[in-house]
């Protein structure tokens, strides 16, 4: 492929930001490589892209930002990395993490923690804090994460911008590194609505390779792209509301306000099982996080201890290769998994999440969307939770239950606080119903309402 001289200055200008860049959100670049790329034609040309650490590329490194896999390669590429470089996207390096997609700010990472571009002594949010802030800082036009609690939506309300997780189902998991299986999903991030549609249309459908991906009928761009809001929208109560952050709570109120007053049916609503949605989600995900896991053991791939003992090789590997915070949560799952307690955990969390479903499933027959705040709190300063995992968890309060259900999800940037911290919202579908998400932030960006 010959790259045109104003792509060859775009890609400069993007490497000279990247190398001058002091956010720590890309550990790789792989800017003289993508020339060599088949890229091809179609509606994502000449648009750049940053790829979170735990998706994989054909012969790059392919790390989670862990050092049990330091050094790995990659003999394949995930299917969205191929559908986006066919489609003519440029993929021009790799964002940080939290190892393994645990965490919510991007510090526990072998590569440093990420830095928020509007605060470089606050966290990015996590775990695709790098992808986030790579976005925010002009780095790509677009990047992708990985989404299994709130790990697009919450740094991209932390950042300011577009996070869009759309159903379980809609984008082929394959060549994402499991998390937990039955809530991982591919995100999107960008400054620009329609380049998150654009890569949506692209990377979206039902995937051979990928057995929980879902054939469902494709919307065309122009649906995707209408501007109309719906006409019943779900808000939370007051009892709630009181117990987040002032400055994000005055600015949901005034989207609420805008929303009436433009002819939209406001339904105030109680969130089902809400004190419930994070141990019912942290006991499920650490479950199927150990049972993911267990394959990264030094023998098959990934860096290996020295050890004559088999089962002493095992635990010099793990216990160096991981960090305490994915060791917390690999003994986590692995206890609730164990036979003494399986029935009163994990068996019982799966009740739960079935009831949260068949809730939410009734909630959307009365609404078409919901209204929520994309975090509790605005960005929060670097190791200032690092030692309180418990606080971290509850920073992904509004997010999680979108993965316990499977639905899509978009953080929406809104404006910024008194100290210049960006503030988002989120807005909540049905199933399959992502174009309602879509012309919903549509009509809200076409309003400049927030400027």
């Amino acid at each position: 492929m010959n790259l045109s001289s104003s792509l060859k200055d775009k890609l400069l200008s993007e490497k000279d930001k990247v190398l001058n860049s002091k956010s720590n959100s890309v550990i790789r670049t792989r800017f003289s490589k993508v020339k060599n790329d088949k890229i091809g034609n179609g509606i994502l040309s000449n648009k750049s892209f940053l790829i979170k650490d735990n998706i994989a590329i054909k012969n790059e490194k392919l790390t989670c930002c862990s050092n049990i896999l330091k050094g790995y390669i990659s003999p394949f590429s995930a299917t969205v990395i191929d559908k986006i470089i066919e489609n003519g996207g440029l993929i021009t390096g790799q964002t940080n993490c939290d190892e393994f997609a645990m965490g919510s700010s991007s510090e526990y990472s072998i590569f440093g923690p990420v830095k928020n571009p509007h605060n470089e002594k606050l966290v990015a949010g996590g775990s695709s804090g790098g992808s986030a802030a790579a976005v925010a800082e002009n780095l790509s036009d677009i990047s992708l994460g990985s989404d299994t609690g709130g790990s697009v939506r919450q740094p991209a309300a932390f950042c300011g911008i577009y996070g869009f997780k759309p159903t379980y189902g809609r984008i082929s998991r394959y060549g994402l590194v499991s998390h937990a299986s039955s809530f991982d999903t591919i995100g999107i991030m960008s400054k620009k609505l329609d380049d998150i549609i654009k890569t949506f249309y692209v990377v979206s459908g039902k995937d051979p390779k990928d057995s929980t991906s879902v054939d469902h009928k494709k919307e065309s761009l122009k649906n995707l792209s209408k501007k109309s809001l719906p006409k019943t929208v779900g808000v939370i109560k007051d009892d709630i509301l009181n117990s987040i952050d002032v400055e994000i709570k005055d600015r949901y109120l005034f989207l609420v306000s805008n929303l009436k007053e433009s002819g939209v049916k406001i339904k105030e609503i109680d969130l089902p099982f809400f004190k419930h949605v994070i141990p019912t989600y942290y006991v499920l995900t650490m479950a199927e996080a150990s049972s993911n896991l267990s394959r990264y053991d030094g023998i098959r791939y990934g860096n290996r201890s020295s050890s004559k003992d088999l089962n002493q090789l095992y635990v010099e590997t793990r216990s160096k290769g991981f960090s305490d915070e994915v060791k917390r949560r690999i003994m986590t799952g692995t206890y609730v998994l164990s036979s003494g307690y399986y029935d009163a955990y994990f068996s019982k969390a799966l009740k739960v999440r079935r009831l949260i479903k068949k809730s939410y499933n009734q909630l959307f027959k009365s609404t078409d969307s919901i209204l929520l705040p994309s975090t509790p709190e605005l960005p929060f300063k670097i190791e200032d939770r690092s030692k309180d995992p418990m606080k971290m968890y509850f920073a992904d309060i509004f997010t999680v239950t979108s993965n316990l259900v499977g639905n899509p999800a978009l953080n929406i940037p809104c404006g910024f606080s008194k100290k210049d911290l960006p503030i988002g919202l989120q807005i909540i579908s049905n199933s399959f119903n992502e174009e309602t998400l879509f012309n919903f932030a549509h009509s809200l960006k076409e309003r400049n309402i927030f400027d």
